[in-house]
């Protein structure tokens, strides 16, 4: 009977399970994976890239130095040394203070002095007793000399300023250093060095400032993303017609705001002063706020926006016929998702599954790269046998090392290991890596394949919608789960396989930066763009192995032919058809992204008075900026893939439908009225393009 054939395809008494083998390889690499996990939360300690680490390896302002969270140099003229740049640590004893000195002292001058000396005193590695100031000096117990300083990034440095051309510290141009008296411009290299191994963390924790004031704000601009998602998707289940030449309109039409608002701002910067210094010049400076002074950024953004509204138009205009064709498929598509209504928000639970893989895969690689233990090296001002050799700084002062080079010193240097775990760290973190594209792409399959299946219960229902499950979308996870979790761990193995080569040949790619050889480099890029080919092709040909693995119950590989063969039996509709679609819902999420992303730049950069007063003070604007738009798109190709994935199924199902049956009594279509109208008329269409080229 019709019915018989339509619940054939969900009957759970003709499915078993498929690609059990890739199911058991998939549990077992999970279970390694927490296993993974266990050792790197064991071993590992995130305080290592939070607070600064002392000559001894101790945590600034944790644990018995919770008073103490500022490191303190002993001789900031040692962080002058080249060696500074390549081991990242100042040969000089690092301690940890309460407060950076505020004034400007030597040993020689504290110690005659009993307020002094206490105060001195604070600043050594430990208590000197009455032990003369020679013996200090030589075992490094405190400073020969405190410099005025400031904290800055947990450090002090210090308080350098300006009277005219000449540099002072502590409103003076010199300071006795213990030796001899020196000019303060001689700190300025080793300020310079011992920043420079800091920079990327100063503009990291800006930006973690940023985010801390903006978060409230960013959600909200993510809110109303969600909300202007929902509305676009509600109206097109109800006005599928009009709502998608309304959002072609609309995103001419922001496009164009966009030209003419960067248009003004070329045209208003015409007289300001060093606004016509080329970008080049500029350089790279990481308050991209500066670009906005500049015309080049402007008329950047003129001609990038110009070139995007020439060619969405172009297109369209190419495509104004499909455009009516798809624009009746995507009502049909509305059709599908209003009895199926519960699909609108599997997104969120595909988010949700996204979130716990990106943040165990995050907090695992944090754990596992600060899993390293406290290694100490020799550091001596004069020429040692020893130098830059491990040591350990326990026994140092007792050490052969010592006796030959009685001015060295045992310092804390980087963290590394040589245990066994250690020596296994690098293939645990590709093994982070790999699992997390794994997981991921497992996770995004089931929710094609849910999806899938719950649009297909709708098509194949010959009495819609009476013949559907009760809960579709539920039935639908239920079965991939049960049966079908090898299938989906095999497609997503696949891709996981050739995305984790695309890592390693960028990561070459990156070491080869400065290589001479052209062909190596010729060679690399083809293989980047074969790959990245590859994956794209991989991910077509998943998604659509799923719907069928979703429809027949089949294994992967016998699913993914049969895709296949049958796209390839139908190219001319999928090229003409299908992906003007694709092209629709894509100028759906551009609109989401451009509304919420104008009003983030308005509202983040303060160039609108009616959001002075509410918006944060931030280092970066773009910081919340750049969120927001990324969010933004994330959320609204959430909510517009459930139509995509609707429109694939109901596509793929109508070829299949054709090839099946023939329309007659004995083998009636499945398909509603409409889409066969539809269908038959692009397919009458497209054999006319062909005869006509």
């Amino acid at each position: 009977s019709v019915k018989g054939v339509a619940t054939d395809c969900f009957s759970l008494l003709h499915r078993g399970c498929t690609d059990i083998i890739c199911c058991i390889f998939f549990i077992v690499a999970i279970v390694g994976y927490v296993a993974v996990g266990i050792l790197a939360w064991t071993h590992g300690d995130p305080r290592k890239v939070i607070y600064p680490t002392d000559s001894l390896g101790q945590y600034c302002g944790q644990g018995k130095l919770e008073k103490k969270p500022l490191l303190f140099y002993f001789n900031m003229m040692k962080c002058a040394s080249p060696m500074v740049l390549l081991e990242f640590q100042c040969p000089t004893p690092q301690v940890c203070v309460e407060k950076c000195p505020d004034r400007t002292l030597t040993l020689v001058t504290a110690i005659a002095k009993p307020e002094d000396w206490k105060y001195y005193k604070s600043y050594c590695r430990e208590d000197p007793g009455n032990k003369p100031m020679t013996e200090i000096l030589q075992k490094k117990l405190c400073p020969a000399y405190l410099i005025s300083s400031k904290p800055f990034l947990q450090r002090c440095f210090p308080s350098l300023g300006k009277k005219g051309e000449v540099i002072t510290v502590g409103d003076q141009d010199k300071f006795n250093d213990g030796e001899k008296i020196r000019d303060a411009k001689d700190l300025v290299a080793g300020m310079k060095n011992a920043t420079v191994v800091m920079e990327g963390r100063q503009v990291a924790m800006k930006i973690f400032e940023d985010y801390t004031k903006s978060w409230y704000w960013i959600l909200i601009c993510l809110l109303i993303a969600v909300v202007l998602s929902l509305i676009f998707i509600v109206l097109l289940r109800y006005l599928a017609g009009i709502m998608v030449w309304v959002m072609i309109l609309m995103v001419i039409a922001v496009v164009a705001c966009g030209i003419a608002y960067s248009s003004i701002k070329y045209v208003n910067l015409k007289d300001t002063a060093g606004s016509n210094i080329t970008l080049q010049q500029l350089g790279f400076q990481p308050d991209f706020s500066v670009y906005l002074h500049i015309r080049q950024t402007w008329l950047a953004f003129i001609i990038i926006l110009a070139i995007l509204e020439v060619i969405i138009i172009i297109i369209l205009i190419f495509l104004r016929n499909r455009i009516r064709i798809a624009v009746e498929l995507m009502k049909e598509a509305s059709r599908a998702v209003g009895y199926v209504m519960s699909s609108l928000f599997y997104p969120i639970f595909t988010f949700f599954l996204l979130t716990i893989v990106i943040a165990y895969w995050g907090i695992t690689a944090v754990f596992l790269s600060t899993s390293s233990e406290p290694v100490y090296k020799v550091f001596n001002e004069t020429d040692c046998p020893h130098g830059r050799q491990t040591c350990e700084p326990e026994n140092f002062t007792i050490s052969a090392m010592k006796t030959d080079c009685p001015r060295s010193e045992c310092l804390f240097a980087f963290y590394g290991g040589e245990t066994p775990y250690h020596k296994y760290l690098i293939f645990f973190q590709f093994y982070n890596v790999f699992l997390f594209f794994w997981c991921a792409n497992f996770v995004t399959a089931l929710g094609q394949m849910t999806l899938a299946g719950a649009f297909a219960s709708y098509y194949w229902a010959p009495n819609k919608p009476n013949d559907m499950p009760a809960y579709p979308l539920c039935a639908s996870l239920g079965r991939s789960l049960r049966y079908h979790t090898g299938s989906l761990a095999f497609g997503s193995l696949i891709l996981a396989i050739v995305q984790i080569i695309r890592v390693l040949l960028e990561y070459i790619d990156h070491k080869l930066k400065g290589a001479e050889n052209k062909f190596a480099k010729f060679l690399l890029c083809c293989l980047k763009c074969c790959f990245w080919c590859l994956e794209k092709f991989i991910k077509f040909i998943n998604r659509n192995a799923y719907i069928m693995v979703a429809i027949y119950g089949k294994n992967f590989c016998r699913s993914a032919r049969d895709a296949f063969f049958l796209l390839m039996r139908n190219v001319i509709r999928v090229v003409v058809l299908d992906k003007v679609t694709d092209f629709i819902l894509f100028l759906g999420k551009l609109l989401i992204v451009g509304l919420v992303g104008i009003f983030a730049f308005f509202f983040f950069s303060g160039q609108t008075d009616a959001f002075k007063d509410a918006a944060p003070s931030l280092h970066y604007y773009w910081v919340p900026i750049l969120t927001v738009l990324v969010g933004s798109y994330l959320i609204a190709h959430g909510f517009f893939s459930v139509y995509a994935m609707c429109v694939d199924t109901l596509f793929l199902c109508f070829c299949e439908d054709l090839e099946r049956n023939d329309g007659s009594a004995a083998r009636p279509y499945h398909m509603t009225t409409e889409l066969r109208y539809i269908l038959m008329k692009d397919a009458d269409s497209g054999k006319m393009i062909l005869r006509i080229t």
